[in-house]
């Protein structure tokens, strides 16, 4: 077996896994007490750990997932912060929350060490998407609790970027910003993006000519969905790199700049599960839920948290045997609709509306008709556009969505800026409660 096979990797691998779950769990075990708690149940004492440390997968597995409503639970009966906490609270320095996406925002808390972890993870997909030491790194953002733009900042520095943060500031305000100071990466929700080409196309401002090389956006599955990227990478003449990561395990995923349409998942700083619904790993080409235990935030771990993200399983990768994953994130659970006893990801539904370089902004609404799930598909078309040529749009759509997800959409079209715009994760899906 050659020094570079995947599978020589994944051995070398798995042994520093080993020791590093065994670090955190050594640091966990008696100091915190969710996690204490929790092991106690399944049998890790602290007597058991003392004579067989948690190290390998197999004991992993022995534990149950952890899923954002057990964290939620426990937030809730020790508030604010939980019982997730390894270390006195005055050893955390900093604060930040979720998105709220999926609920209420749940606050976490990471140490000076836990902190340092993070930024290392950044370095790592700067490093791999292809950044270069000295080039200028911009944040579009309000920089607020959300750990997103933070991380990405002070991974930056760390990483020997110089940062351009841009919080505080229109969106054509930023687009000046940007012009005058010639970041070559820009980092954004794919959304952010797209909105930002809109602005720049209403104030005249040539985005190719603004000379950003990199595109390095999250948040959303858009940075792998074919339309979302075209559309980008023509609006800004631009690389668009994906990359994943979530308040609650850290930033662990990037699209590799010689690997695209894959994520690499941080291997070094984590444990990857993909499992089927019925709890087992997916071989090479199968799908499931992305399963991740985190190895370096010992201040507010988590071990088997399920993300509620659905991937595919690709090989691994060959320079480090970390796991890959085909077409990054594909869609979330929770946002999975059955149309017409069809399983429909709105992100399959973007593939298509993006298809059409005349929409501008669109809207998903999922309510009840006699007795069946109804999708509407809100289009806002671009300005000044024919009606045959908005009326064409309506039928491409409506067919594709037949050919291709095999029910029937009804696509509208609503009146110029009349759709809501976002600076952070889209919200683009409203379902209507049946009565």
């Amino acid at each position: 077996m050659s020094a570079d096979s995947p599978h020589a990797n994944r051995d070398t691998l798995s042994s520093l896994q080993q020791r590093r779950l065994g670090d955190q769990f050594a640091a966990v075990v008696g100091a915190n007490a969710f996690w204490t708690k929790r092991f106690a149940r399944e049998g890790f004492t602290a007597e058991r750990f003392a004579h067989e440390p948690l190290r390998t997968r197999s004991q992993l597995a022995e534990l149950p997932l952890t899923r954002k409503a057990d964290l939620v639970a426990d937030a809730a009966a020790y508030p604010p912060y939980g019982s997730n906490l390894t270390v006195p609270l005055d050893q955390y320095v900093r604060l930040h929350q979720t998105s709220g996406t999926t609920g209420q925002p749940q606050v976490w808390l990471d140490t000076a060490a836990s902190w340092d972890w993070f930024c290392r993870c950044w370095r790592t997909i700067y490093e791999r998407a292809g950044v270069r030491a000295g080039q200028v790194v911009a944040l579009p953002f309000s920089f607020g609790p959300f750990i997103g733009f933070w991380a990405a900042h002070d991974g930056a520095v760390a990483a020997g970027l110089r940062t351009l943060t841009l919080g505080g500031l229109s969106s054509e305000q930023r687009l000046r910003e940007i012009a005058r100071h010639r970041p070559q990466v820009v980092c954004c929700t794919p959304t952010y993006g797209l909105r930002l080409a809109e602005v720049a196309s209403a104030n005249a401002i040539d985005l190719p000519s603004l000379a950003v090389e990199t595109l390095l956006v999250a948040g959303e599955p858009g940075g792998q969905i074919a339309g979302v990227r075209l559309a980008l990478e023509a609006a800004w003449g631009a690389r668009v790199i994906d990359h994943w990561g979530m308040s609650d395990v850290g930033s662990l995923g990037v699209e590799p700049h010689d690997d695209p349409g894959f994520l690499v998942l941080l291997e070094d700083e984590c444990i990857a599960e993909i499992l089927d619904p019925q709890g087992r790993e997916v071989e090479v080409g199968g799908r499931g839920e992305l399963v991740i235990t985190n190895l370096g935030r010992h201040g507010m771990p988590v071990f088997r948290y399920a993300t509620g993200d659905l991937v595919e399983r690709a090989e691994p990768d060959s320079a480090t045997g970390w796991t890959r994953l085909r077409g990054g994130i594909l869609g979330r659970a929770d946002d999975m609709l059955v149309i017409r006893g069809n399983n429909v990801f709105p992100s399959s539904v973007e593939a298509i509306v993006r298809e059409s370089p005349e929409v501008v902004e669109f809207r998903l609404h999922v309510s009840t008709r006699r007795a069946m799930p109804h999708l509407r598909i809100e289009l806002e078309p671009r300005p000044n556009l024919s009606p045959e040529v908005i009326a064409a749009v309506q039928s491409r759509i409506e067919t594709a969505c037949l050919d291709r997800l095999h029910f029937r959409a009804e696509v509208v079209v609503v009146a110029s800026g009349s759709l809501p715009r976002f600076d952070l994760k889209a919200r683009r899906l409203i379902r209507e409660e049946s009565p």
